[in-house]
C-alpha cells in the first residue's frame, strides 16, 4: 500500500470553530460520567448551529436532502403516537412523547453536525485530525470493554441522575442513557455472563461502535502512522481482541469479518497476501488459547435468534398496519415467542415484553416511520456508497466501508445513538474527502487528495498552493 508521510510530528489544537466535534469524541468519556454519553451530540450541536449560522450561506452534501425527507417523516409520525396497531400494548403517555421528543432531536442533532462538519475549512479542521480524534474514541472504546471484562458490575449514579426528575430518570429508555455502567449482565449462554458496554448505552451499541471505530484507527495509526504509531497500533488491536470475545456478539464478528473481506478485495494483491498472513497468525492464536471456548459456547447458543424472529416477524406484522408514516415510537408485543404471557422473573430481570423495533435500526425505522423512512435511510446509506466507491484514497476506502457497515448493521443494532453519530461523521468525513476542491484558503493536506493504493486518480495538490476556487456544493462524479 502506498503510504502518506508520517504524522506531523508537531501536533496543533484545533480552530475554535473545531472544538465542538473535538469536544464530543475526545471528551466522551467525560460525557459518560456525566450521564449524557448519548445526548452528548444534542449538546455539542448547538455550539455547532451557531458556527453554522455565522458563516452562511451552507453548503450541503449530495444525499443530505433524503436525509431531510427522513426527518421531515418522523415529524408527521408524530399524528400516529396515541394509536397502537393489533397484537401490541401500552398507553400514550409522557414516555412515549418522551422517546419520540428524544430521537427527534437527535435526528436534527445530526443535521447540524454533517452541516457543521461539512463547512469547516481543511485548516480549521484537517481531515486528519478528524480521523484521529475518532482513533481516540476507539482507545475509550476498547478500556471501556477491559472495564466490562474485568468490573463487569462497575456502576455509579451519574449527575444527569440526580437532577432529573424521577418520573424522567426511572423510564427504562432514559436509564440507559444516563446510567453508566460497565457492562450488560445478561444470560446468553444459560448464565449470566458480562457483556462489556461502557463507555456507550448497550452492549451490543459498543460492539457496533468498536468496529466503526476501528476502521478510523487504523486509517489514522497503521497507515497514516510511523513505525512506532504502527507498533502501539498491533498492540491494542491485539488488546482489544479480549472484551471483541467476550461481548458475546455475533453482529460485532461479523462485521468485522465483513470488513477484513472488503479490504482484502479492495487492496493490492501483495498488501492483501500480507494482511490474510496476519489474520491467519491471529486466528491461530486465538484458536490456541482461552477465549476460544467462549466463542464456541457463543455460536452453540443461539437461542436470541428465536427471539429476534418473533419481534422482527411482530414489527413487519405491525408496520404493515401503517406502512406509510409508522407509529412515530415504539410499541411492546403480547407475549414472546413461547407464550402469550411473559414478563421478568426473579431469575431472569432483564426479561419481558420485546419492544417492537429493538433489534436493529430497520425495524426500528418500520414501526416508527414505516416503510418510507425504512426505504430513505436505505436509499441514503446505499447512495453514498455508490457515489464514493471510485475514491480510492485510505479515508475514501474507510469511509465506505463505514456506510457498508451501516447498511449491515441496520438488520441487527439499533443505530440510535451513538452509532448513527458515527456513521454521520463518516459521512461527512467522505464527502469532504471525495470533493475536487475545498473551501477558500484550505490547504490540501498531504496524504489525502491523490493517495491510494498505487492507482493514482487525481493529483495531488502541493501543501503550499491553497485551492482558491470557492465551493460549489457539487460532488465528484461517480
Amino acid at each position: 500500500m502506498s503510504l502518506s508521510p508520517p504524522w506531523p510530528s508537531r501536533a496543533r489544537l484545533p480552530a475554535p470553530a473545531a472544538w465542538p466535534i473535538a469536544g464530543y469524541l475526545v471528551g466522551y468519556p467525560v460525557w459518560w460520567a456525566l450521564g449524557l454519553g448519548g445526548l452528548s451530540i444534542v449538546v455539542a450541536a448547538v455550539p455547532m448551529a451557531v458556527v453554522l449560522w455565522r458563516r452562511r450561506p451552507v453548503r450541503v452534501p449530495k444525499g443530505m436532502g433524503l436525509w431531510a425527507l427522513l426527518v421531515a417523516g418522523y415529524l408527521v409520525s408524530a399524528v400516529m403516537l396515541g394509536e397502537s396497531p393489533p397484537g401490541t400494548y401500552g398507553e400514550f403517555g409522557t414516555g412515549r412523547v418522551l422517546g419520540y421528543a428524544m430521537r427527534l432531536a437527535l435526528y436534527v442533532a445530526l443535521v447540524v453536525m454533517v452541516l457543521y462538519l461539512v463547512n469547516l475549512t481543511e485548516r480549521e479542521l484537517p481531515r486528519r485530525a478528524l480521523v484521529g480524534m475518532l482513533g481516540v474514541l476507539f482507545l475509550t472504546t476498547v478500556a471501556g470493554g477491559l472495564l466490562g471484562v474485568v468490573a463487569p458490575r462497575f456502576t455509579f449514579t451519574s449527575p444527569a441522575e440526580m437532577v432529573l426528575p424521577s418520573w424522567i430518570s426511572e423510564n427504562s429508555y432514559v436509564r440507559n442513557l444516563i446510567h453508566p455502567t460497565a457492562a450488560q449482565i445478561q444470560h446468553v449462554l444459560g448464565h449470566a455472563a458480562p457483556r462489556p458496554e461502557a463507555p456507550f448505552e448497550w452492549a451490543n451499541a459498543w460492539g457496533g461502535n468498536l468496529s466503526v471505530l476501528l476502521v478510523w484507527f487504523v486509517v489514522g495509526w497503521w497507515v497514516y502512522g510511523g513505525p512506532v504509531r504502527r507498533a502501539l497500533c498491533a498492540a491494542v488491536v491485539a488488546l482489544a481482541a479480549i472484551p471483541i470475545v467476550y461481548s458475546l456478539n455475533r453482529g460485532l464478528w461479523i462485521g468485522l469479518a465483513v470488513s477484513l473481506a472488503y479490504t482484502l478485495a479492495r487492496a493490492r494483491p501483495r498488501t492483501g497476501l500480507v494482511i490474510g498472513a496476519a489474520v491467519a497468525v491471529a486466528g491461530l492464536l486465538l484458536a490456541a488459547g482461552p477465549l476460544a471456548g467462549i466463542v464456541a459456547q457463543r455460536l452453540d447458543s443461539p437461542h436470541s435468534n428465536r427471539i429476534r424472529a418473533f419481534t422482527v416477524a411482530a414489527t413487519l406484522e405491525a408496520a404493515a398496519h401503517s406502512p406509510v408514516i409508522g407509529y412515530g415510537n415504539t410499541r411492546n408485543a403480547y407475549g414472546n415467542y413461547q407464550t402469550i404471557t411473559t414478563g421478568k422473573t426473579d431469575w431472569c430481570a432483564e426479561c419481558g415484553h420485546p419492544p417492537l423495533g429493538s433489534d436493529g435500526q430497520l425495524w426500528l425505522l418500520l414501526i416508527t416511520q414505516g416503510f418510507t423512512g425504512a426505504a430513505l435511510y436505505v436509499a441514503f446509506f446505499a447512495g453514498a456508497v455508490r457515489r464514493h466507491w471510485r475514491d480510492r484514497t485510505p479515508v475514501g476506502r474507510a469511509g465506505t466501508l463505514v456506510m457498508i457497515l451501516a447498511l449491515l448493521y441496520m438488520v441487527v443494532y439499533d443505530g440510535l445513538i451513538t452509532a448513527l453519530t458515527l456513521y454521520m461523521i463518516s459521512f461527512a468525513l467522505l464527502w469532504r474527502n471525495g470533493a475536487d476542491v475545498l473551501l477558500p484558503a484550505s490547504p490540501i493536506h498531504p496524504g489525502f487528495a491523490g493517495q491510494t493504493d498505487g492507482d493514482s486518480t487525481r493529483p495531488t495538490a502541493p501543501m503550499s498552493a491553497p485551492v482558491t476556487t470557492p465551493m460549489t456544493g457539487v460532488e465528484r462524479p461517480s
